[in-house]
């Protein structure tokens, strides 16, 4: 018999997150559960609870930025086992067996389960996943500030593995918050040179420090016209509509615009430009459990961190409003007070 599992969860769109508690069944043979140690909160999250994409389901327990101890595995899991340290991102099982899953891209399965897409996550003293998608968390990782790697982090990671960007390159991040801080240290320790588009000015010390060599007001169009041709790659984690033709005349001839935030709104981008250019337009959904590995081998290699701030999960909702007040710096972490 399952024990329960002690959770805060949202019974309907916008509400506070209340406690929480469920017996999740048996454990499948290949499922891992995992003791909740920390969790971060993504803007994904808020999104979840405000059913903003029309997906979410109530009582929704998010959280899916976990990082925590493998406490049960099933008769048939692989790679992990009891005791080891792992960390939970945005999925939690993929078919293994689609186009997609046996070339190595799982995260691109048509059918892969949402950590919290249906099911509850990690605002909880457990959750459980897949064993393939439990991440082994290396030693050198500080694991008190890892979640936001496993969501944030590899959002912006995977594009800069995908495809190809060089350590020769010219690149530029929007968007210096959650993911973009990030997008700021890998491309400095990849060896590009890297320009921060920011619209504060209180952030351009900020963005100096997280590793851009320069910065660039997004609101001052005779900067913005200045830097045309300038970038191998843009790399846009702001989920908000912008002046898209401008970025697209910033890129050099065969540069790209990559986005991984979640623009509601269609993008509004002239074909002319990009046909005459070569340029190209693009998006991708975190990564595989592979790149998820990379990933943490190259933050441990090169003592790469989320900037994080914490709070103990019973104040949940004190730190989903301080994300949703913009106040963050630049992620915000729970810290598991729950009996487990």
């Amino acid at each position: 018999m399952s024990s329960p599992i002690h959770a805060f969860a949202s019974t309907a769109p916008k509400q506070p997150l209340e406690a929480y508690e469920y017996t999740p069944g048996p454990l499948g043979d290949e499922q891992v559960e995992i003791a909740v140690e920390s969790c971060g909160i993504c803007h994904s999250d808020l999104s979840m609870l405000d059913n903003d994409w029309g997906i979410s389901t109530y009582p929704l327990v998010p959280g899916h930025e976990v990082v925590g101890r493998v406490v049960e595995a099933g008769p048939q899991v692989k790679r992990v086992k009891v005791g080891d340290r792992v960390g939970l991102g945005w999925y939690s099982s993929s078919c293994g067996c689609c186009a997609p899953c046996l070339s190595g891209n799982h995260n691109l399965c048509a059918t892969a389960e949402g950590t919290i897409v249906g099911r509850h996550g990690g605002f909880a003293s457990r959750v459980r996943s897949h064993w393939m998608w439990a991440a082994p968390l290396p030693d050198a990782l500080d694991a008190a500030s890892a979640g936001p790697l496993f969501c944030g982090g590899i959002t912006v990671f995977n594009p800069i593995a995908q495809f190809g960007v060089q350590p020769t390159d010219r690149v530029a991040v929007i968007g210096i918050g959650g993911l973009g801080h990030l997008a700021l240290k890998f491309l400095r320790a990849w060896g590009c040179d890297v320009t921060a588009f920011t619209s504060s000015d209180s952030k351009r010390q900020e963005a100096l420090g997280l590793g851009a060599h320069q910065t660039l007001n997004s609101r001052d169009s005779d900067e913005l016209k200045k830097a045309a041709g300038s970038f191998d790659f843009i790399l846009n984690t702001t989920n908000v509509a912008l002046d898209w033709n401008t970025y697209i005349a910033a890129l050099k001839p065969k540069g790209r615009l990559h986005t991984v935030g979640a623009v509601l709104e269609p993008l509004d981008v002239a074909a002319f430009p990009l046909i005459s250019g070569q340029k190209s337009i693009s998006g991708s959904p975190l990564g595989s459990p592979a790149s998820v590995d990379t990933m943490l081998e190259f933050c441990a290699r090169h003592q790469i961190a989320p900037v994080t701030e914490t709070f103990p999960l019973s104040r949940v909702n004190e730190a989903l409003d301080h994300l949703r007040s913009g106040k963050a710096r630049y992620r915000v972490v729970l810290t598991n007070d729950l009996a487990c």
